[in-house]
């Protein structure tokens, strides 16, 4: 997947703020007055930072308004100003079912935080997920790539219609993506409990989607993979996808899936919803990965689990515990691994390239920080700890917050930019105690860490409140020309200033879902806590410790 001071008339915002309140009190009290919930409650922001995060919210609603292609009302991949014009300059006339996920929490946010009343978030997302209710889809599950002018499936952004490939074939005319279906899904759970109204369109559009067609169901072993399944699998984890017409159980279509191994990444959103709906066993998550494991402590796994010696940073500090799956009572031998900043005690899970979204995405959902204390709560505030140390103190920038997104121009490209320790030595497979790997993500040389951009800073609210709004200041303030009409740009260049005058309807909306959590006391958290589906992600959650230490490391 992809991927400021603030000059505000506290005094206007301020009255804008009062206005909204009563909505976020009622629904952040009625959430917590509902038993087993457990999301604590959201501190940090003094009333002038909170005021000033409204206005940011209230500009960056405002991309919507052009975003949403009204010949279907499904949201547009992203709008262009280039050179910062007033107006767009060209629109991304596809979307994606992560676009569509993400499209409504935004619609969600912005009722909460006033911008919207009740009646016009029903009417916007009715009219969405009536079209969405029409669209080919898969089991209920979304496909790729959709042109938001006619709503039919196009093989990539620009590509064929699909409907010219009549034959299954390993392309994205027939690929349902995972990670993209868990943001859509998500995004219906979120509708279901903030829109009571439209509770019934939204099960209706969740009932049919299995998400066991992402599990590896085959044998496992208590290796890291199993030598008996072709190509030495890593079994009882989740796919990247499936190929509609091509499942990975005939012939050798397995050949053309892959895993999603590294689970502190975005895909894991997909594991919390199909364990959350009881269509994936806890396997899942035991099998996964949270850093790329040493051989399993056993004689027969030696020679055949892979040899990761290649990855960011080895070798390693962890060790391996045994864990009880609550559900079945399997016992699973996990490695709980984890990274070190080069020269302190400070301990991290990395991302697979350091992106921020990579690690802190499902937090805006997923009461991760409040259910994972010790576990993927504790991860993502080390990421964002990680993300500053080496932006501010390694490279020197300004700013920090490196995720994949827009290019620093206005060419329309999209970049892997992430936190990969580039700066630290790095020796490659084989890599010992003596000459160690010490990057920051499990890959070296998947991203280059050259461009900022705002939604990591808002990403981070949740877990760094202050550093967070200090850097949205800073980069308001230092870079004037990343804050454009609708809010802040897609990137910034942090040595140049350049910036790619573009908006994201992924990046707008994980902005929009940043703020509602920091300014309505995590009310879209509250919201997926309330859903049935929530018991996996909160017992899982609260059950594993991982070898991270306490809160400052």
């Amino acid at each position: 997947m992809r991927w400021n001071t603030l000059l505000v008339v506290i005094a206007a915002v301020a009255a804008g703020l009062v206005a909204v309140l009563p909505v976020a009190e009622a629904r952040a009290g009625a959430a917590a007055e509902a038993p087993g919930h457990g999301v604590a409650a959201y501190t940090g922001l003094s009333a002038p930072q909170r005021a000033g995060l409204l206005s940011i919210a209230s500009d960056t609603w405002k991309f919507y308004g052009a975003d949403v292609d009204p010949a279907t009302n499904l949201p547009m991949d992203n709008l262009t100003f280039a050179g910062g014009s007033p107006a767009p300059t060209s629109y991304g006339r596809y979307t994606s079912a992560a676009n569509i996920g993400v499209y409504l929490w935004a619609v969600v946010a912005a009722r909460d935080l006033g911008l919207i009343s009740t009646p016009q978030a029903v009417a916007r997302v009715r009219a969405t997920l009536t079209e969405v209710a029409q669209l080919k889809r898969f089991d209920g599950f979304l496909h790729q790539w959709y042109d938001t002018t006619t709503g039919d499936v196009i093989r990539n952004p620009g590509d064929v219609n699909c409907s010219t490939e009549t034959t299954p074939t390993f392309d994205n005319c027939y690929f349902v993506s995972n990670v993209d279906n868990g943001w859509y899904a998500s995004g219906l759970i979120v509708v279901r409990q903030a829109l009571p109204q439209l509770r019934s369109l939204a099960s209706s559009l969740i009932a049919p989607m299995d998400f066991s067609i992402f599990y590896d169901n085959r044998p496992e072993t208590h290796c890291n993979v199993n030598p008996a399944v072709a190509g030495n699998q890593p079994t009882g984890q989740m796919y990247g996808g499936y190929y509609v017409g091509l499942p990975p159980d005939q012939g050798d279509n397995a050949a053309h899936y892959y895993h999603n191994g590294a689970f502190y990444s975005d895909p894991r959103i997909s594991a919390y919803i199909g364990m959350g709906l009881h269509q994936m066993p806890g396997n899942v998550w035991w099998r996964s990965w949270r850093v790329l494991p040493p051989p399993a402590p056993f004689s027969d796994c030696l020679t055949s689990d892979p040899d990761f010696s290649w990855q960011g940073q080895w070798p390693m500090g962890g060790y391996w515990q045994t864990w009880t799956d609550p559900q079945s009572g399997e016992k699973f031998t996990v490695w709980e691994g984890h990274y070190t900043y080069p020269g302190t005690n400070l301990t991290f899970i990395p991302t697979y390239s350091g992106g921020m979204f990579e690690g802190l995405m499902p937090n805006e959902v997923v009461p991760e920080t409040s259910w994972g204390a010790q576990s993927f709560g504790l991860a993502d505030a080390r990421t964002a700890q990680v993300q500053i140390k080496y932006a501010t103190q390694q490279l020197g920038y300004p700013v920090w917050g490196m995720s994949p997104s827009s290019t620093p121009d206005d060419t329309g490209n999209y970049g892997g930019y992430g936190v990969e320790g580039l700066a630290f030595p790095y020796y490659g497979a084989g890599a010992t105690a003596a000459h160690p790997n010490q990057g920051l993500s499990q890959c070296h040389g998947c991203a280059t860490e050259d461009v900022v951009t705002p939604h990591a800073s808002f990403l981070a609210l949740d877990v760094a409140p202050q550093q967070a709004y200090a850097n949205i200041s800073a980069l308001r303030r230092l870079f004037p020309g990343v804050y454009g009409p609708d809010g802040f740009f897609d990137a910034v260049d942090p040595t140049t200033g350049a910036v790619g005058h573009r908006y994201l309807v992924l990046d707008q909306s994980m902005i929009m879902a940043a703020l509602d959590n920091a300014l309505n006391n995590r009310a879209l958290q509250r919201d997926f806590a309330a859903d049935p589906v929530s018991w996996a992600a909160r017992t899982y959650l609260s059950l594993e410790q991982l070898s991270l230490g306490g809160p400052h490391g």
